[in-house]
C-alpha cells in the first residue's frame, strides 16, 4: 500500500478545523506553519519564550529560556528559564469570581464546587495554617485522599509556601504508603477517613494508625471526614475543616520560587522493587501542561475538563492544571461504571 493510499484511509480534519484550532494559530503566529516541531527542537530558547508569552505563563521569565548543557556534559545539565520566578498558585488561581473552579462527584451523586474566590481564601488559609506547624519551602507535605477538592487545596496551600506535595490514592495499602511517602519524610500527613468504590464503603483509619506509626518525621496529621465506618479512635488527628479554620485569620500569599524549585512528587510503579521518587519541577511541569492543554488540546478559560484518575497517578496532576489555563476541573472519585 503506497503513502498516498494510507492517507486516504485516515481521517484528515478539514482545513478550517485544523485552522481554527490553538496551535495552527500559534504556528501562524510565530511564522512556522509548515516546521513547528522543528522550529521548537532546533531553536529551543525562542520556541520556549513563545510558549511562555502565549500561554500566559505569571511570573518573571528573565532573559533566556534555555541554556544548552556544556560540551561534554550531560543533557541533564542543559537549564530552561535558568533567571525565571514564579507561583503555582498566582498561575492556578489567576480567575476570580463565583464561576466554579473545581467540581467534585462521586459515584453515589453526590456533587460539591468550589468557586474561585473560596478556593484562592482557602488556598491561603491553608498556607498560613501549614506555616503554624514550622512547614517551610522544600519541606514535604502528603496527602492520602481521594480525587476530591481537599487534595487540590493542600496541594496549592503547600506550594505557596514552596513545600514539596505527593499524594496516594486511599485504595493504596500501608506498605503501598510507606514505600512512598516513607522516603521524603513529610512534616504533615492529610488523610481520610474512609471512600467508596463500587458500591461498597472502604474504612481507611485502621491503616491510618499504621502509616502515621511509620512516617515518624509527621508532626500533623489533618483527617478529611469522608465515608465514616463503625467506631474508631480519632485522639492526635486533627478535622480539616478545623484546620483551614485555623489560618483563615492570617491568610498567606503565595511566594514566587526559580523555575526549577521542586513542585512534587511523583513515584515510578514499584514493579522492580521499592516505588523511585521523581521530583517534578515548577516551572518545567507548568509550562509543559499550559502548551499541552492549551496548545494540543485546546483548552479555553471556562471549560470543563475530566479525567478519571486517582490522586496516586500523574494523570490527576495533569487533570488539575487546567485551573492555570482558567477551565473548571472535574474531579470524580469512586468506579466509574457503578451502578
Amino acid at each position: 500500500m503506497t503513502s498516498s493510499e494510507i492517507d486516504n484511509l485516515l481521517w484528515q480534519p478539514s482545513p478550517e478545523a485544523r485552522e481554527a484550532t490553538a496551535i495552527y494559530r500559534f504556528a501562524r503566529q510565530v511564522g512556522h506553519e509548515s516546521d513547528l516541531y522543528d522550529w521548537s527542537v532546533q531553536q529551543p530558547d525562542a520556541f520556549w519564550k513563545s510558549v511562555w508569552n502565549e500561554c500566559g505563563v505569571v511570573g518573571d521569565m528573565g532573559g533566556t529560556a534555555f541554556v544548552p548543557a556544556a560540551t561534554g556534559a550531560g543533557m541533564s545539565t542543559a537549564r530552561f528559564f535558568p533567571d525565571a520566578s514564579l507561583s503555582i498558585v498566582e498561575n492556578f488561581l489567576q480567575q476570580s469570581g463565583s464561576g466554579e473552579a473545581l467540581v467534585a462527584m462521586n459515584e453515589a451523586g453526590n456533587r460539591h464546587s468550589r468557586t474561585w474566590d473560596d478556593l484562592r481564601r482557602r488556598v491561603a488559609a491553608i498556607a498560613s495554617a501549614l506555616e503554624q506547624y514550622g512547614v517551610v519551602a522544600g519541606d514535604r507535605v502528603v496527602a492520602w485522599l481521594p480525587n476530591a477538592i481537599e487534595v487540590v487545596e493542600v496541594m496549592l496551600g503547600a506550594a505557596s509556601l514552596g513545600a514539596v506535595f505527593s499524594s496516594a490514592s486511599p485504595d493504596f495499602g500501608v506498605n503501598g504508603v510507606l514505600d512512598r511517602f516513607g522516603q521524603i519524610e513529610p512534616k504533615v500527613l492529610v488523610a481520610v477517613d474512609g471512600y467508596r468504590y463500587n458500591g461498597k464503603d472502604f474504612d481507611c483509619l485502621q491503616r491510618l494508625s499504621e502509616i502515621r506509626a511509620g512516617l515518624p518525621t509527621v508532626v500533623a496529621t489533618i483527617l478529611v471526614n469522608n465515608v465514616s465506618i463503625g467506631e474508631h479512635d480519632r485522639a492526635g488527628y486533627i478535622e480539616y475543616e478545623t484546620f483551614v479554620e485555623s489560618g483563615a485569620a492570617t491568610p498567606v500569599a503565595p511566594k514566587r520560587f526559580a523555575f526549577d524549585h521542586p513542585w512534587y512528587i511523583l513515584y515510578s510503579s514499584g514493579t522492580t522493587g521499592v516505588p523511585k521518587c521523581i521530583v517534578h519541577r515548577t516551572g518545567g511541569v507548568l509550562i509543559q501542561h499550559l502548551k499541552e492543554h492549551q496548545l494540543q488540546c485546546n483548552i479555553q478559560v471556562n471549560d470543563r475538563v475530566m479525567y478519571f484518575t486517582t490522586t496516586g497517578w500523574m494523570m490527576w496532576n495533569w487533570l488539575v492544571s487546567v485551573l492555570a489555563s482558567g477551565a473548571t476541573a472535574i474531579l470524580f472519585d469512586g468506579a466509574p461504571t457503578s451502578p
